[in-house]
């Protein structure tokens, strides 16, 4: 007589077969898909606003020496946008992967680990 295994302690161990089997499950396969629908346009927009603000650093520095009030000008704001946008990008990861991601990745962990038994 077959038994769910225990969930204290470590995951019972999984098989090559196992996770073969799995990453040609359609629902992983749609998990992959949908982590890099949010990984890759992210990752483009933040490269192309870093690179604007490292060739207009080099390229434009008049304009980025532009003071818009006391010693404040254009290099300093974009530099502290750089740091925002880090943390925004940061902030809307984490609540995309804790809406769409995490929930479906938990279940096809228990599926593999645990036979399917829910949380």
């Amino acid at each position: 007589m077959a038994t769910t295994p225990m969930r204290d302690g470590p995951p019972p161990d999984v098989t090559d077969e196992d996770l073969a089997a799995m990453h040609d499950d359609p629902r992983f396969v749609d998990l992959k898909r949908r982590l890099f629908r949010f990984i890759v346009p992210a990752t483009v927009v933040f490269f192309a606003w870093y690179f604007l603000y490292a060739l207009m650093s080099a390229y434009a520095r008049d304009f980025m020496g532009t003071v818009l009030f006391g010693n404040i000008n254009v290099a300093l704001v974009f530099g502290l946008l750089q740091f925002i946008s880090t943390f925004g990008i940061a902030w809307a990861y984490s609540r995309y992967a804790a809406r769409q991601y995490d929930p479906q990745a938990q279940e096809l962990h228990d599926e593999i680990h645990y036979g399917g038994e829910a949380r």
